[in-house]
């Protein structure tokens, strides 16, 4: 008999009105069946694009290891933010490099994890859920 493994999937995105302005973060943490497991929308005050896409992937990693993740496949519509760690892209912006570093760190908690850049159309949700924190400043919706 063999096993279905099942894999979890989050999708991050991070969106700012203006660069930089009010800026929030989305994630959706599922199984690749489709259920659910977390998902949230978080306002972080002001950054620019790149600083939220960070701070999504950042929070988004510390709730896999809250959870006990230890094997996740992370889908981003930010080429850079994918690109850079996957090592394509050098990290050039000191603003980034704090982040970049502390999602390594928080990545070597994980036993395995891919990054794969995916088109902005299947990033709705996480797109949709930062779009609505930003509109409220707040967080939405709470951890399930």
């Amino acid at each position: 008999m063999e096993l279905d493994l099942i894999m979890i999937i989050m999708y991050i995105d991070g969106a700012s009105r203006g660069n930089p302005g009010p800026a929030a973060i989305g994630v959706v943490i599922e199984t690749d069946y489709g259920a659910v497991i977390d998902m949230w929308g978080e306002f972080i005050g002001v950054a620019t694009n790149n600083v939220a896409e960070y701070m999504a992937l950042i929070k988004g990693l510390k709730r896999l290891i809250e959870l006990s993740i230890k094997e996740a496949i992370v889908r981003s519509d930010s080429q850079l933010l994918i690109n850079q760690l996957n090592g394509r892209y050098r990290v050039k912006s000191k603003n980034i490099l704090p982040l970049y570093l502390e999602a390594i760190s928080l990545c070597r908690d994980l036993t395995c994890i891919e990054f794969e850049y995916i088109s902005r159309e299947e990033n709705l949700r996480a797109d949709s859920l930062a779009n609505k924190a930003l509109d409220i400043r707040g967080r939405y919706p709470p951890i399930l």
